[in-house]
């Protein structure tokens, strides 16, 4: 079971999300719960980044093609 919370939108973003989920036909529920998820997603893999980078750098990896070469 899920648990619910309250939020508070500003008018244009309600607006915009009832858009939007009349367009899609989902559920604004939906919409916001894939939204927080991915939000969460991108946070965590940015944390992550930040943590290796430094390991990385010291590496010489900076760039994808750094990488390709390292692992080729």
């Amino acid at each position: 079971m899920s648990d619910s919370i309250t939020v508070r939108l500003p008018k244009d973003l309600q607006g915009q999300l009832k858009k939007i989920s009349r367009e899609d036909r989902v559920p604004i529920s939906e919409l916001v719960r894939e939204s927080l998820s991915r939000f969460i997603a991108v946070r965590r893999f940015r944390r992550l980044r930040n943590q290796t980078l430094p390991f990385a750098e010291a590496q010489g990896l900076l760039t994808d093609e750094d990488v390709f070469r390292k692992i080729s």
